[in-house]
């Protein structure tokens, strides 16, 4: 009987810590996870807005923290905006690493048309990437 009062306390022990291990190891998981796309890392994004090789200048570039897919035209969804200056070019800085999507609204002044286009953007960390916005009518 008192083996058997032993081994229940050994168990019961090794439940208990094997329970704080695994807590332990989610909150670290967790923490690790909580680093997301948006403002305050060290990464960024420039390029230049193009209707095929025509840049278009004073677009707005509209961004998008997380996405890997097309948010839509409602520019409401979107994070963050900048327009492109007078040699259409764009850049978003001071990010964290990881997944963005680029909306690029415009005029293009040689065929008189509102022109609009996104790609995806994938930055990793501290470096600076360089995508240009494809826009078209």
């Amino acid at each position: 009987m008192l083996n058997f009062m032993v081994n229940n306390k050994i168990m019961k022990k090794k439940i208990k810590y094997s329970a704080l291990f695994l807590f332990t190891a989610a909150i670290i998981l967790a923490i690790g996870a909580c680093s997301k796309e948006g403002k305050g890392g060290k990464s960024s994004v420039n390029g230049n807005v193009k209707h095929h090789s025509k840049l278009i200048p004073n677009a707005i570039v509209y961004i998008k923290y997380g996405a890997t897919e097309f948010p839509g035209t409602d520019v409401s969804l979107y994070d963050d905006q900048i327009t492109s200056d007078t040699n259409a070019h764009f850049e978003f800085r001071d990010l964290e690493k990881g997944d963005y999507y680029l909306y690029g609204v415009g005029f293009d002044n040689a065929s008189l048309e509102a022109v609009k286009g996104g790609v995806s953007v994938s930055l990793k960390y501290d470096k600076s990437t360089s995508t240009d916005v494809p826009v078209t009518e």
